[in-house]
């Protein structure tokens, strides 16, 4: 494999004979997602249940280079799923090297790396950037400010540089700018307060954005992708117009439509394989009983369906259910850890801090509603295992 430009000379001949690529970002990753959806690779490693229903509108959205946003309750691997586009960007991609923003020495944005280009021409050193740097994630709440996330007039570098606040170099860039040439994605996007929304959706459509005032072109190179919560993502809710027509793919996730499928989750996230020497047999209605309570949270009426029950509710259940059998084998010298229907009851920490209540479950406590919902799994998992059996 040959080796990497050093210099903007051998980046400029290296993208002229073709061995450097030179794209956006939103190009290069519908490029890459072309390539692998050819080779029939998997596209969201991890994902279970999504591969009739969210992938194929998140492939859509990426081939039709949109922004998007993925609304759904919580525990639904939206923040997962935003984080695994990374492996669509590529190995690297150069960079000026000490800019905040990433330049691209070919295509310099900030005036520091412009002039720079210009002082020292082709000689000028370019640097690499892996693909995990250009992935930059914010969580929204309503005190993040424009200078948070877009940036700030710094009179400290001003003064020190002799320079009018009204120069760009002036500028202190907030976390849209250092997310240039990758994905930037804001996670709960409602709960931003309005201004930060109209300032997001001036970058969205226009490319610029003004800062105390001075107006400063930004045409940024990235991806911006979102999660919300659905009923704040409404007119009604906290989000503004303006912005949510400027986003152009809005996809819905979902919890597992099968007990199967939420199993598949719950065995490949939860932390079963306990170290020493007792043998773990985890028997197959225990598994199945652990989920069909996530599924019987999720349809009770005395359970805030706004909130949702997370996927969490069963992964974290499954784990107290083992360190309770196998609390109980340590203190009963047994060498083998089975759990039971009893060690799903020792286990109620892990429920009741999983869903919220409404009036109804308030009135009778958390507790109270949890070995219910036990209850309930256990004779439907019960039912469904003795089909047809006369007692």
């Amino acid at each position: 494999m040959p080796s990497r430009p050093g210099s903007l000379g051998q980046l400029r001949a290296a993208v002229a004979d073709g061995s450097v690529r030179r794209r956006s970002v939103k190009d290069e990753i519908r490029e890459n997602l072309i390539e692998r959806l050819r080779s029939g690779g998997p596209l969201f490693p991890g994902i279970i249940g999504y591969d009739d229903t969210v992938v194929p509108q998140i492939v859509n959205a990426v081939l039709s280079k949109h922004n998007f946003i993925l609304l759904g309750l919580r525990g639904q691997a939206k923040s997962r799923i935003l984080r695994a586009l990374t492996t669509l960007l590529d190995d690297e991609v150069p960079v000026i090297p000490g800019c905040e923003i990433h330049d691209d020495p070919l295509a310099p944005l900030c005036a520091g790396c412009r002039q720079r280009v210009r002082d020292e021409g082709d000689a000028m050193e370019v640097g690499w950037l892996g693909r995990d740097a250009r992935y930059v994630e914010k969580l929204a709440t309503p005190d993040v400010t424009i200078a948070d996330m877009i940036g700030d007039l710094d009179p400290i570098k001003a003064a020190r540089s002799r320079l009018t606040l009204a120069d760009e170099l002036t500028m202190h860039y907030g976390l849209l700018p250092r997310a240039n040439r990758g994905i930037f994605a804001i996670n709960e996007l409602p709960d931003l307060a309005g201004k930060i929304q109209v300032g997001l959706f001036n970058i969205l459509q226009e490319g610029d954005v003004q800062i105390k005032g001075y107006p400063v072109r930004l045409p940024l190179d990235v991806m911006m992708v979102f999660s919300a919560n659905p009923e704040d993502y409404t007119a009604r809710g906290k989000i503004i117009t303006p912005l949510k027509d400027r986003i152009g793919s809005e996809i819905r996730t979902h919890y597992p439509a099968t007990r199967h499928e939420g199993m598949s989750i719950t065995t490949q996230e939860a932390w079963t394989t306990r170290t020493g020497n007792l043998e773990l047999q985890i028997p197959e209605f225990i598994r199945e009983i652990v989920e069909e309570i996530a599924f019987q949270a999720r349809t009770d009426a005395r359970v805030d369906k706004r909130s949702g029950v997370s996927q969490r509710l069963p992964i974290s259940l499954l784990e107290n259910v083992v360190s309770n059998a196998e609390r109980r084998a340590l203190l009963a010298d047994e060498p083998v850890v089975a759990p039971r229907v009893t060690d799903i009851y020792a286990a109620l920490p892990a429920i009741t801090g999983k869903f919220e209540l409404e009036y109804e479950g308030e009135l009778r406590g958390a507790d109270a509603v949890a070995r219910e919902i036990i209850r309930a799994a256990v004779g439907v998992v019960f039912t469904g295992v003795f089909t047809g059996v006369d007692y």
